[in-house]
């Protein structure tokens, strides 16, 4: 390999590192070949061919990492790079004997996000030797019938529930994909596991999903009111949290949301960009306090309807006659603080589209919102009690879109 290219790779890793990633790469596209996987198409971001992560990479990640001070609150991610492919790390052949040697050699905290590859003895006695260090969401998806359909590659139900057997997984996500899906496999892993975190809820399928997979998903969403109320009346002994479409997750933050827009102090002629799941709340709640310019996503496409994940291509496609507009930071928050969305398109490119319009961004609308106070209603147990009970969400569900 060419020292110009090398250095290039080294660039690539440093950015990883630059936001608390342990930039491990398979050197290949993910072999598990998941069926509702959102990276199967990654046009709508850069991304970086790497190679196979050596010993020698490794050393390079790891030094650099210790350069960086540590802090309580943050932890290092094994899982969703920003610049690479997102890939099962687990299956990296030294894989466990890094993580080991990270926390053995640092007092950084770590989150690993995997389908449950890792060696079920290994792992969760690692979990006890480093208490409190390690914060394993292990994507278990589904135990039913439609597992194989799903995961055709993935690991047993076995292998799975062997990793769920100790003190290693912290939080288990699953889905609802049909009657007594999501019910009996949150029954499965409590028996098993009573400590780790349930993080429930249905799949959203974006535009190159395959229509089997799509089918399958928006059927999860039809009974996923269902199969919440058989486990709310189930008081399994877990924490219970529900990822749902992002339009019940605005319903529930609802009260949050018009604070921040309160706060916002604009005029009732003011633009404010949106995607449906905020306007059908503002449309609800705070009707002619401004002129609500909605905005699809296209770039994700499917049923996809979030504002955290708005483009500025997307945006650019409603603009016509506005001369201000007015932006959620949280559109141009991907990484580091660099003003790019998620496409890594940056906002100094946007504006050059559009001279004649003056855009001012609203510093509240941020990630530190989205990601963390929208999800303080997100317990299953407010789903079912502020959602499903209540007959304003009815009324929600029937705002329309504009064209």
């Amino acid at each position: 390999m060419s020292v110009q290219n090398q250095e290039f790779l080294r660039e690539v890793l440093r950015k990883e590192i630059k936001d608390h990633k342990i930039p491990i790469s398979l050197g290949k596209t993910c072999p598990v070949k998941c069926a509702f996987c959102y990276e199967m198409d990654l046009s709508y971001r850069q991304t970086f061919d790497m190679p196979l992560t050596t010993q020698e990479d490794w050393e390079f990640i790891l030094s650099e990492i210790q350069t960086f001070p540590t802090r309580e609150t943050e932890s290092w991610v094994l899982g969703g790079n920003e610049y690479m492919e997102w890939t099962d790390l687990a299956l990296h052949p030294k894989a466990m004997d890094w993580i080991e040697e990270f926390l053995d050699k640092t007092d950084k905290n770590i989150i690993m996000f995997s389908v449950g590859y890792f060696d079920p003895a290994r792992i969760n006695r690692l979990s006890e030797k480093y208490p409190g260090r390690i914060n394993f969401e292990l994507s278990v998806i589904t135990l039913g019938s439609y597992r194989k359909q799903l995961m055709p590659k993935g690991p047993s139900v076995s292998q799975v529930l062997e990793v769920l057997d100790g003190p290693a997984v912290t939080s288990a996500n699953f889905y609802s994909f049909g009657p007594n899906t999501m019910s009996e496999d949150a029954q499965t892993i409590s028996k098993i596991n009573k400590n780790c975190l349930l993080w429930m809820g249905c799949l959203t399928p974006l535009k190159y999903i395959d229509e089997t997979t799509t089918a399958l998903m928006r059927q999860g969403k039809q009974f996923l009111p269902d199969e919440a109320h058989k486990i709310y009346n189930m008081n399994l002994p877990n924490i219970q949290m529900i990822h749902t479409e992002s339009d019940i997750t605005a319903f529930l933050n609802r009260n949050k949301i018009i604070k921040t827009f309160d706060a916002c102090e604009l005029d009732k002629k003011d633009w404010i960009v949106m995607a449906g799941n905020v306007y059908r709340v503002l449309k609800m709640f705070r009707q002619g306090r401004a002129r609500f310019l909605y905005v699809p996503n296209e770039t994700l496409g499917g049923d996809s309807d979030c504002t955290t994940l708005l483009t500025f291509s997307d945006v650019a496609k409603r603009i016509s006659t506005q001369k201000v507009v007015h932006l959620p930071r949280v559109i141009m928050e991907k990484s580091s603080n660099d003003e790019r969305d998620i496409s890594g398109v940056s906002f100094d490119e946007f504006k050059e589209q559009f001279p004649r319009v003056r855009f001012k961004v609203l510093n509240r609308v941020n990630s530190n919102l989205s990601n963390k106070k929208l999800y303080e209603k997100g317990y299953l147990k407010n789903y079912v009690e502020d959602y499903l009970l209540n007959p304003l969400s009815k009324k929600f569900e029937c705002v329309a879109h504009p064209n």
